[in-house]
């Protein structure tokens, strides 16, 4: 594949506020089609920390848009002087998992490579932090990123593809409409997560491998089969009443983390959902950002 640093868009700010620029970190060889990166930088040029964030969506939805607004995760980090890099990857089905977790790396690479000229980064103070299946390819750059990131932040992620809440019909979307197969394969659809976890057959379509028959090949990727003692610090935070990835997965990784000796730090949000989706989470998000911005301060040089 080819990498690019082709910026593509900018949108205006006053001097003394955020910009956000659009580049192409990696053109994918096999279609041509160019994978984007969107940098947000505090005002200045100093030399700053970079995130490199990655967004949710089971690894088959979602994309590299965040805001800035006034109480926002982004406007948190950015207060706190970091640029973050939001990208996007390839996504599931057209691709297998590989090709997702390359991309990751590859992004982490041009950061490091590219950001200093760019946009003015320390490529030695990378850190990597992503939501939901974000927070599970955040865990997952925690050791296949080299040099590793300096320290990591799961939000609702977690470091086991192959258990039985993905393998196993999900008692909690099987209270939807069932989604049959020709719904879930229809161009445009929307429904080929709701099948897959209606069916338990989440793992398969993202690997190729049944965690049934292959349990092994499971083995790298599953971040909490691949913890080591040279595991990047990391913090996990997680509601517990989450209803899309229990709140066990980070409870599991937690365990794991402190059985090899790995800092870390498990924020629990009681009664918490999968994700602050309304105002009645304003307040609890807030405190949780401050956490997340003190918890990247102690290991920012």
């Amino acid at each position: 594949m080819l990498l690019a640093a082709t910026a593509c868009s900018l949108l205006p700010a006053a001097a003394d506020e955020p910009t956000v620029k659009t580049y192409t970190y990696k053109t994918v060889a096999a279609t041509g089609k160019g994978l984007e990166a969107d940098v947000h930088q505090p005002s200045g040029d100093a030399k700053r920390p970079v995130i490199v964030f990655i967004h949710g969506g089971a690894l088959m939805m979602g994309d590299r848009k965040m805001t800035p607004r006034p109480g926002s995760l982004l406007a948190a980090l950015l207060g706190a002087g970091y640029v973050v890099v939001s990208i996007d990857y390839r996504l599931a089905p057209l691709v297998k998992l590989p090709a997702i977790i390359e991309d990751v790396q590859d992004a982490c690479n041009w950061v490091r490579k590219s950001g200093p000229s760019l946009f003015h980064i320390d490529p030695e103070q990378l850190f990597v932090m992503g939501q939901s299946a974000g927070g599970y390819l955040t865990q997952m750059a925690g050791f296949v990123v080299q040099p590793r990131p300096r320290a990591l932040v799961s939000f609702w992620g977690y470091g086991d593809i192959a258990g039985e809440w993905y393998a196993r019909p999900d008692p909690f979307y099987c209270k939807q409409a069932l989604v049959t197969k020709e719904e879930a394969d229809r161009p445009g659809s929307g429904k080929l997560y709701l099948y897959c976890r209606q069916q338990g057959l989440w793992p398969k379509v993202l690997t190729g491998h049944d965690p049934d028959a292959e349990p092994r090949a499971f083995d790298p990727f599953c971040p909490v089969r691949n913890v080591t003692k040279d595991y990047p610090p990391i913090l996990l935070i997680h509601g517990t009443k989450d209803t899309d990835v229990p709140y066990a997965l980070s409870v599991q990784m937690d365990k794991e983390l402190t059985a090899k000796g790995v800092a870390h730090e498990f924020i629990t949000i009681p009664d918490g959902g999968h994700g602050f989706r309304s105002k009645v989470d304003a307040e609890v998000a807030a405190r949780t950002y401050r956490q997340v911005v003190e918890f990247l301060g102690r290991y920012r040089r």
